[in-house]
């Protein structure tokens, strides 16, 4: 038989180039960017494809618009260097003297450098396709690329249009506000620059300060017909269980496309990265193929390996939709992820080093020549003559009937509110107890059921029953590669349970073209605070540069709560969650702590009323007494507090009032008010829905959302003692209510860190929240003798000398 003469990848692009001559333009490579031979092979296999399908994107030939792309890309890490270290930038790339560099050079540069021809290849991609995906970059603080390629081409927000453009002066001045700490007058940052992903970053939708989430969230992202580039980081690979389940949730039925690329450069900011110990790519592609995904490994250097391997993947991803609505795709489906493999700051000064991540000169060029020779030296490699790099830009400008990425869809959800009309309980003395969690799994319902066109998730850890979501799983069913109950469970379900409640938070976070709820244990949702915290900045940024975000607002709910989880001791037993959210903007972030199921409900007609908030919602998944009607429970969301107009005793001539923050503490505190009343002790008692309505703003947008003055007031008016019953830690309310407190005298009493295997009134008691706890201290405020207002056996009982059930098993009618 006649032998079989093989030839090598090299030859096989050799003589490629040899018969195709813009081809053999292009693959000489430009500047630091050089292209290898299975890039080379890969990249007219693209061409060849697009051509039979007579794709031609915005309309510059292919391989102009990447001979254009190696220009644009040199120039981008070129300005991107020039960022970090220069006040200075010369188009005409002049070596710099030692007046031209910053005597504070700050940035993440290596990083930033290897993100350049990433976010290059993604411009390109879509200008070779004709289609605008949207992208999202976990690693924040590799920004300067973005902003980089983003003021060359032209893809820039207004904030940015208005200062920056392709001339000396507009570079210099984006260098100089690059880190410069500049304060404008009302304390906030005079540039619209930041070290991370801001409100200001064109086609952005995520800060990407806390690694690790990008990777949670991007499956969830686009709708149907969207397409998604997401770029992630080896480093941030190690930070969050979970990142690699995209393939579990991932369905052609209700997902758009996605095309993750982490960018293995090997190191973190002090050593290698834990993939590059175990193997690097090698082990990396094992290890995500057990994981359900189709591992492609390029070039991580060649912003044209980048064109290649979202086109690449998206053609994979596309036979698994086809497989899909043909009926023979099993899931989860082999969810395509790009290796893009490159040293850590390739293509400058100290690449592949630990150095490499921050100021990879290793000293400062403007005292050290040897440094500034380096830096000159690493630049020159990268500069773009400005005529050639004109006429390269202008290859992207075209946006041939595609929106520009700043504009993609993806970056820019805008869902109408949701009307929905709560099946109202009745309310009083007489009415049947209720569980605030059954009004909230009702609402949602409600509100899936008035939007039928909106993808629907339930970020749940665990416990949907048990937690009272059971017509919302039975409506939506856990999602599940393998269906075991049917009437739990659907390859397609809305669900997103896996006991991980950072996973399951992101899912509804990711969902903003939908409609989302993610339910938790209160004690757990902490592990939620940095997902949740990431997109509250990111919407008030938005808000504050004039574009508040239009998704429709998500409720975190926090139920098993602190005060009737004592069956699980003090693990589970911590208000932290709610504290922490205090801390955040209170117009974007909304504390509530719904007492029954009419207010619970009202919480949830206002949630899905709004756009662009996070509610953290605190629900009792226990029966509580129905205290407000319809007309009430508006009002209390409405103003944030309301009278409890059949408590408290000759209201008009009190000085005390008695302040509730949490289902519990209400009850305690009508046990509490029956008791005065009893006493002929005047008094108001008020139910506080969400407190920090009622805090100092620190913001315009806070004053704003306040009610202090239209609400506030009025409920206090004429009062001058406080006793807050408080869901929360005591300290906290204090702080947060100073308006209200603010020359009063006041006793605060909540959760104090006690607890164990105990039921709801031994949490009270344990704690010192009881209503004859809450009486004591009326005793001192109003300096009426403890005798007067309690019984000897529940002074001993709330002194700690006799049976505490005294006092922590009596009932209101008991009282």
């Amino acid at each position: 038989m006649p032998s079989v003469k093989l030839i090598s990848v090299d030859q096989e692009a050799e003589a490629l180039r040899a018969r195709d001559a813009e081809f053999a333009a292009w693959a000489e490579g430009c500047g630091a960017i050089r292209h290898r031979a299975e890039t080379q092979l890969r990249v007219y296999d693209m061409r060849q494809a697009l051509a039979a399908r007579h794709v031609a994107g915005d309309g510059v030939p292919f391989f102009t618009m990447l001979k254009a792309l190696d220009r644009v890309t040199n120039a981008a890490m070129w300005f991107v260097a020039h960022m970090t270290y220069a006040k200075h930038v010369h188009l005409d790339g002049r070596p710099l003297q030692a007046e031209d560099f910053k005597s504070n050079p700050q940035g993440h540069m290596g990083g930033s450098l290897n993100m350049v021809p990433a976010y290059a290849g993604y411009l390109a991609a879509n200008a070779l396709t004709g289609i605008t995906r949207g992208w999202v970059m976990g690693q924040g603080h590799c920004v300067s690329a973005i902003d980089a390629l983003n003021v060359l081409v032209g893809n820039m927000t207004p904030a940015h249009a208005e200062r920056y453009g392709v001339s000396d002066a507009q570079l210099s001045r984006m260098a100089q506000d690059f880190y410069s700490y500049r304060l404008a007058p009302d304390g906030s940052p005079e540039s619209p620059l930041g070290s991370h992903v801001n409100a200001h970053t064109a086609g952005a939708i995520l800060e990407g300060g806390f690694l690790g989430f990008a990777e949670l969230l991007y499956a969830h992202m686009p709708l149907p017909g969207e397409r998604l580039t997401a770029f992630l980081s080896d480093g941030a690979f190690e930070e969050q269980r979970g990142g690699d389940w995209a393939p579990r949730w991932w369905r052609a039925q209700d997902c758009g496309m996605v095309t993750p690329i982490l960018i293995s450069n090997g190191r973190r900011i002090d050593q290698r990265t834990l993939a590059a110990q175990e193997g690097g790519p090698t082990w990396l592609s094992q290890h995500l193929k057990i994981n359900g995904y189709d591992p492609v490994v390029f070039d991580g250097r060649d912003p044209a390996a980048f064109v290649w391997a979202i086109w690449a993947m998206e053609e994979r991803l596309q036979h698994c939709i086809d497989r899909a609505h043909a009926g023979t795709l099993r899931y989860p489906a082999p969810l395509p992820y790009g290796i893009a493999v490159a040293p850590k700051g390739a293509g400058f000064h100290g690449e592949g080093t630990n150095a490499a991540h921050g100021t990879p000169l290793g000293e400062n060029p403007h005292s050290s020549p040897t440094a500034a020779a380096h830096f000159n030296a690493s630049a020159q490699r990268l500069w773009v003559p400005p005529a050639e790099l004109r006429a390269s830009i202008a290859c992207f400008g075209a946006h041939r009937g595609r929106a520009r990425e700043r504009d993609n869809a993806i970056a820019h959800r805008d869902v109408a509110p949701v009307e929905i009309v709560p099946a109202w309980r009745e309310a009083g003395p007489e009415a049947p107890a209720a569980s605030a969690m059954q009004a909230i799994d009702d609402g949602f319902v409600a509100a899936v059921e008035a939007a039928p066109h909106l993808r629907a998730r339930f970020g749940n850890p665990d416990e949907s029953r048990s937690n009272h979501m059971v017509r919302t799983l039975e409506r939506l069913k856990h999602r599940v590669t393998d269906v075991e109950l049917a009437d739990e469970e659907a390859v397609d379900g809305g669900v997103i349970t896996v006991l991980n409640e950072e996973a399951v938070v992101c899912a509804a976070l990711g969902n903003k073209g939908g409609i989302n709820i993610a339910v938790t244990y209160e004690a757990f949702a902490v592990k939620m605070q940095s997902a949740l915290r990431q997109e509250i900045i990111f919407a008030a940024h938005a808000k504050a540069a004039g574009h508040p975000a239009r998704w429709l607002s998500v409720p975190v709910v926090l139920t098993s709560h602190t005060w009737e989880n004592g069956k699980n001791e003090l693990s589970h037993q911590d208000t932290s969650m709610a504290e922490a959210m205090f801390g955040e903007p209170s117009d974007i972030a909304r504390v509530m702590f719904p007492v029954d199921y009419n207010s619970a409900a009202a919480v949830m007609r206002e949630v899905y009323r709004t756009r662009g908030r996070i509610f953290t919602v605190v629900a009792a998944k226990s029966e509580m007494p129905s205290v407000f009607d319809a007309h009430d429970a508006r009002e209390l969301v409405a103003d944030g507090a309301i009278l409890v107009k059949h408590a408290g005793h000759r209201p008009g001539e009190a000085e005390l009032a008695i302040t509730a923050i949490g289902a519990c503490q209400l009850q305690e505190a009508l046990k509490a008010s029956r008791r005065l009343r009893q006493r002929d002790v005047p008094h108001r008692v008020v139910c506080l829905l969400e407190p920090a309505r009622f805090r100092r703003g620190r913001t315009a947008a806070e004053e704003t959302h306040s009610s202090w003055d239209h609400c506030g007031r009025g409920l206090y008016a004429a009062t001058s003692a406080h006793v807050l019953l408080c869901h929360t830690r005591p300290e906290t309310m204090v702080g947060l209510l100073q308006p209200m407190l603010a020359g009063r005298t006041v006793a605060a009493l909540g959760y104090r860190g006690r607890g164990g295997t105990l039921d709801m009134q031994g949490m009270l008691f344990a704690n010192g929240c009881t209503w004859a706890h809450a009486v004591r201290e009326v005793s001192g405020l109003l300096h009426i003798d403890l005798a007067d207002l309690l019984s000897d056996d529940e002074i001993d009982a709330v002194g700690g000398i006799s049976n505490p059930a005294e006092v922590a098993r009596k009932t209101l009618a008991s009282i």
